[in-house]
């Protein structure tokens, strides 16, 4: 009898991400990142979710593919894409809730962002013990919604430990 083979899955908000690394004076290493995910977090996949698709970051992109992501875009109305800011929430929200029904070899999630949109998810996941940890971009970034979440849940990407395993340099 073979058993399933459990794995970890991360959520990035992109954005959320972005934002919260270049304000305090630094970028990610997307491959040292992915690494930092696999080996400390056990990640098999890293979802890296991305507001909207210009020809203008196809090396982003690419550079995130090479790294080991799956990159998913935010479908937008092409009449909308100049006005409307990435705003990944609910997609991100739906994959969740679309592995935890499907995925029968799913242990844990992880998800990377500060929104406190998540909160309602996360909560969810926590009470079915499916919840890995939420890596906050920064503290700023750390909505006040999680102020209840246990210090075992959450983690800054900021904190020098971290920052200096998944750094671009």
């Amino acid at each position: 009898m073979t058993s399933l083979r459990k794995y970890n899955i991360a959520f990035i908000d992109g954005q959320n991400l972005h934002l919260g690394t270049t304000r305090n004076g630094w970028k990610v290493d997307f491959k040292k990142f992915r690494v930092y995910l696999r080996d400390k977090y056990a990640v098999q996949e890293a979802y890296y979710f991305i507001g909207y698709v210009s020809e203008k970051e196809q090396d982003l992109y690419n550079n995130l593919q090479k790294a080991g992501f799956i990159v998913i875009f935010k479908e937008h109305n092409s009449l909308l894409l100049a006005k409307k800011k990435g705003n990944v929430d609910t997609d991100i929200v739906f994959e969740i809730m679309k592995q935890v029904a499907e995925n029968k070899e799913l242990s844990k999630i992880l998800l990377v962002s500060g929104d406190g949109d998540y909160k309602k998810v996360v909560d969810y996941l926590v009470r079915r013990n499916l919840f890995e940890k939420i890596l906050f971009p920064n503290k700023e970034f750390a909505s006040s919604l999680y102020k209840k979440l246990g210090s075992e849940y959450f983690d800054y990407l900021e904190n020098n430990d971290v920052r200096k395993k998944i750094e671009f340099l």
